[in-house]
């Protein structure tokens, strides 16, 4: 296995793992925190609706990087790829709503409306882009959009560390609302731009080879 499958089957199991938490916490009561229950008694329909359309959004964007699916059962990766705009229309929708209402700070309210806000929109564009054929700008948005869908699983990681740390929950809250998302906006547009850099530089090779 090579390292590109290897951190693709990382991810993808990591993806898994929070989308089956997401679920968990959305179905099972007892698996919910006070905050989660006390949102969830207050918006139920937006509280859901946030949770499992992510849920779905973050378990199937994880399974359209898959080079076999992709290229050997494309219907499959339509209707995929369908699922994983329409989840997170509504997750992202929900989400938007739910920072407005976040009684968290201004920062977190800036900061995880932004990140629906931008999750939203890189979907789309990028759903625009294969409407219209542009295969390549489909893709690099789908990065993007992908890494603002794993800020579910970031969070996952940043909230824990906080609280062994013994930071500050509210002051740690408003920084990870931008943390959870913002760097691996970054990563994923250095992953893009590396690419295009390999494929010019590819390309060169091959006109020189060819004269």
């Amino acid at each position: 296995m090579t390292a590109k499958s290897w951190a693709w089957f990382v991810m993808t199991l990591l993806a898994f793992g929070v989308a089956l938490y997401a679920m968990n916490v959305a179905l099972v009561p007892d698996a919910r925190s006070p905050v989660v229950t006390s949102l969830i008694e207050r918006m139920p329909a937006v509280a859901f609706s946030h949770f499992i359309g992510g849920a779905v959004a973050i378990a199937v964007g994880a399974l359209q990087f898959s080079t076999r699916i992709r290229t050997r059962i494309v219907t499959v990766h339509r209707w995929l790829g369908r699922t994983y705009v329409l989840a997170i229309l509504i997750s992202g929708s929900a989400g938007l709503y739910l920072a407005i209402n976040s009684s968290g700070g201004a920062a977190a309210r800036w900061g995880f409306g932004l990140l629906a806000g931008a999750w939203l929109a890189a979907t789309f564009t990028a759903y625009r882009n294969i409407r219209h054929g542009r295969v390549a700008a489909h893709r690099q948005w789908m990065i993007r959009s992908y890494a603002i869908t794993l800020a579910a699983l970031t969070l996952r990681f940043y909230l824990p560390a906080a609280q062994m740390l013994e930071l500050p929950m509210g002051t740690a809250y408003q920084t990870i609302a931008w943390l959870c998302w913002v760097p691996n906006l970054i990563v994923a547009e250095w992953f893009i731009r590396s690419g295009k850099r390999e494929a010019r530089v590819g390309q060169a090779a091959s006109q020189l080879a060819n004269g």
